[in-house]
C-alpha cells in the first residue's frame, strides 16, 4: 500500500506536468530580509537583502559583453474592505551589470550612476543588498487607513537583446526571480 503523503506527492507531479498548476522555476532569488522604515523629512525608505546564485549562462553571457538587467520592484495597497485594494504607490529600482573585456572590470549600474568592479561576485554583493530606497513620500499614508506593501527581485528580460530574450522564454536558467515579499508597514511612524 502506497502512503497518503506519496501519493499527494504524485499528484501535485502530474498536476505540473500537465499544466494545470504552474511549477515554480523561476524562484531562484529569495528575500532575506526586507523593512519599511521612517525616511527623513517624511515618507519611507526600503533596505532589503536578497540572495541568490547567478546561473552559467547568465555569467557566460555578461562576460561576453552582454548586459542583463535587475528590476527590485515595490508596491504598496491600501485595503479597503468594500473594493478591491488601492494601489498607491509602484516603484522600481533598475540595476544594469555588464563586463568590460578591454578593462576587465565588471560595471553596476543605476541611472546615471555606474561602479567598476573587479570580480563579479563584488559586484553582485552590491546587487543584493538595497538600502536607504525612498518608496513613500511624505503625506502619502494616514493612520487611519491599514496598508499592504510588497517588494520583489528579478532578472529584467525585456531589456535584453531579442535572441537573448527568446532564450529567457525557453529556458530556466534565464527566468530568475522571487516571490513577493510582505512587507509591514509601521503607519505610526511614516506620518
Amino acid at each position: 500500500m502506497i502512503p497518503v503523503s506519496a501519493l499527494r506527492v504524485l499528484a501535485v507531479a502530474l498536476l505540473v506536468l500537465l499544466g494545470v498548476v504552474p511549477a515554480r522555476a523561476d524562484e531562484r532569488i529569495g528575500v532575506i530580509a526586507a523593512a519599511l522604515e521612517p525616511a527623513e523629512g517624511g515618507g519611507a525608505k526600503v533596505n532589503a537583502t536578497f540572495e541568490f546564485e547567478m546561473p552559467q549562462a547568465l555569467e557566460e553571457a555578461v562576460q561576453k559583453g552582454i548586459a542583463i538587467y535587475f528590476a527590485i520592484e515595490f508596491e504598496l495597497y491600501r485595503k479597503r474592505w468594500y473594493w478591491l485594494d488601492r494601489k498607491l504607490v509602484t516603484s522600481e529600482l533598475t540595476y544594469r551589470l555588464s563586463y568590460s573585456p578591454l578593462t576587465r572590470q565588471y560595471r553596476l549600474a543605476r541611472g546615471g550612476l555606474s561602479q567598476p568592479f573587479d570580480s563579479l561576485d563584488e559586484a553582485l554583493r552590491l546587487l543584493k543588498s538595497v538600502r536607504d530606497w525612498k518608496v513613500i513620500e511624505k503625506g502619502v499614508v494616514s493612520p487611519a487607513d491599514r496598508y499592504d506593501a510588497r517588494i520583489r527581485m528579478r532578472l529584467d528580460v525585456t531589456q535584453l537583446p531579442k535572441p537573448f530574450q527568446v532564450n529567457a522564454i525557453t529556458s530556466r536558467e534565464w527566468s530568475l526571480a522571487s516571490d513577493w515579499h510582505e512587507l509591514a508597514v509601521p503607519v505610526e511612524q511614516l506620518r
